[in-house]
């Protein structure tokens, strides 16, 4: 069993997040293509179920293993570690097959009743067999980050998604001929194979693990009894699994519902306003699997300096560090917008070509262009949701998240059931969330540890975006490479990151010692 250091485990994990992150995009920019943004509709309304389902039954249960295996690990009873072991697969299996049987009786019901769309039963009925593949891979990550051996998590992670995506793209083009809803119910097979493949990395990683054991204990040691108080300690172990999972669990359960309710009243609201279920289906579905996803990609980069940024803080706050925690915070958001600004430059000026070049779609270009400016709040939130952790006030974040997403749903509900507004007005809702959680997140920082953000950082963002902006519009409208579009496109977005760097430089936005401090790439520029 290989034990990392924690920075070398959290960059072991940062980076198989960041491929997954690049590799999940695949299927975002080939699916539609197949199944069209009706048949993306269709799955994506299948999945805010089944995410409640998975939230329900693993939600804290990673989380609470890992402590309980390092605590058991690190006083050398590695016996008990197994024990937390067999209990955690005994309680989520029970649950997961509990819940998927439950799922597909209840499939007709749900799909007729609670979801907006009847097409959507194939892809529920297809989805329910991951609810026991999901619930075991849960535990057994679990199991070896308790062990402080990321290597089985990333690997698992990353072969689950290239196989996901294969399968995916493959099942969905032999199921088309069928009709949209055997399509989508495709792709979702192709997942669940995915998820099948994973879990079975990790299987095979703890039976390799155990088999090394074995040997020298049994050379070792001679066979000892089974002790009689056995149950109670598995009664335990259960009791305190519970314990810690429970509330994480609740949590996680916020954003979850949140997202099953946005699905159902964001479909019935385009209905009341007199869509048809079939075009709503398909709104709904350029704009969660197609728009959102685009909008979301720069999160690798902002959501690494959210995972540098807790260690760093939380080291300040245990010595009371005010200065470094204010630095560190400042750098931090500076960073993130930096990063994220000529991301949001391009979605704004270029979404027609750029949904053109990865979607060939054009329609849904304006739900792009009204989303990109303020893409900046949500590549900001990651940076302050991980500085309330790390600041131990994770209650106050999760408040945050409730009341924002009280707020989306309610404008979801008001706007998008007026025809003069339809999506669009889904689309307002998201982009009220993002700033309304952003803003709380740094309101509540700064009643905190008294964080204020400098203003001039934000003012020279804001400028480097405009003249970014300008050269990206001039570079698109006077240099078209004889109609030649992905050239045309990549040529003015690359002509506008060349700038963007060198005003980011010469404003001094950025400096070669925040690039030293970056994770992964840090010790590049520190050489």
């Amino acid at each position: 069993m290989n034990k990392q250091s924690f920075i070398k485990g959290t960059i072991i994990l940062l980076a198989a997040g960041i491929i997954n992150r690049l590799l999940g995009f695949i299927p975002r920019i080939a699916l539609p293509r197949i199944i069209g943004p009706e048949g993306v509709g269709i799955y994506q309304l299948g999945y805010p179920f089944f995410i409640v389902l998975v939230t329900i039954i693993t939600g804290g249960i990673p989380l609470a293993i890992a402590k309980m295996v390092a605590e058991a690990e690190g006083s050398g009873n590695s016996d008990y570690s197994r024990r937390i072991l067999r209990t955690s697969l005994t309680l989520t299996l029970t649950l997961g097959t509990l819940f998927m049987l439950l799922s597909l009786l209840l499939a007709p019901w749900v799909t007729s009743v609670i979801l907006p769309d009847e097409r959507v039963y194939q892809t529920f009925v297809s989805m329910t067999p991951m609810i026991i593949i999901i619930a075991v891979s849960a535990v057994y990550r679990g199991y070896f980050q308790g062990k402080q051996n990321m290597v089985p998590s990333a690997a698992s992670s990353i072969i689950e998604t290239i196989v996901r995506i294969v399968c995916m793209l493959w099942f969905a083009h032999l199921l088309m001929p069928k009709g949209l809803a055997y399509g989508a119910a495709g792709a979702m097979l192709g997942t669940a194979v995915g998820e099948l493949l994973g879990m079975f990395v990790l299987l095979w990683q703890y039976s390799r693990d155990e088999r090394r054991k074995l040997i020298p204990v049994l050379k070792e040691q001679e066979p000892q009894a089974i002790p009689k108080p056995l149950q109670n300690q598995n009664r335990g172990i259960l009791k305190r699994l519970l314990g810690i999972a429970i509330p994480v669990t609740g949590g996680k359960m916020v954003g979850s519902i949140s997202y099953l309710l946005e699905s159902i009243i964001t479909a019935r609201s385009l209905a009341i306003a007199g869509i048809a279920t079939s075009v709503a289906t398909a709104q709904y579905g350029a704009l969660q699997g197609m728009v959102i996803p685009l909008l979301l990609l720069p999160g690798a980069i902002t959501m690494s300096l959210a995972v540098a940024l807790v260690p760093s803080l939380s080291e300040a706050a245990a010595r009371k560090d005010m200065v470094t925690i204010h630095k560190r915070m400042n750098q931090a958001l500076r960073l993130a917008f930096v990063t994220g600004a000529p991301f949001a430059v391009i979605m704004y000026i270029l979404a027609e070509p750029l949904c053109l070049m990865l979607y060939n779609n054009t329609d849904i270009s304006s739900m792009l262009k009204i989303m990109a400016p303020f893409a900046l709040f949500l590549y900001v939130q990651a940076p302050l949701q991980a500085a309330l952790q790390a600041l131990d006030r994770p209650g106050r974040a999760l408040m945050n998240t409730l009341v924002g997403a009280l707020i989306k749903i309610c404008l979801i509900l008001y706007l998008s059931s007026n025809p003069a507004f339809g999506i669009k007005g889904a689309v307002i809702a998201i982009i009220v969330n993002s700033i309304a959680v952003t803003m709380l997140h740094g309101y509540s920082i700064s009643r905190l540890i008294g964080f204020r953000f400098k203003l001039i950082d934000f003012i020279k963002t804001a400028a480097v975006m405009l003249i970014m902006g300008a050269a990206v519009l001039m570079s698109y409208q006077h240099f078209p490479f004889l109609n030649i579009p992905w050239l045309q496109f990549l040529t003015a977005a690359g002509a506008g990151v060349f700038l963007y760097i060198i005003v980011v430089f010469m404003t001094k936005l950025v400096t070669f010692r925040d690039l030293v401090r970056m994770p992964v790439i840090g010790k590049w520029f520190n050489r």
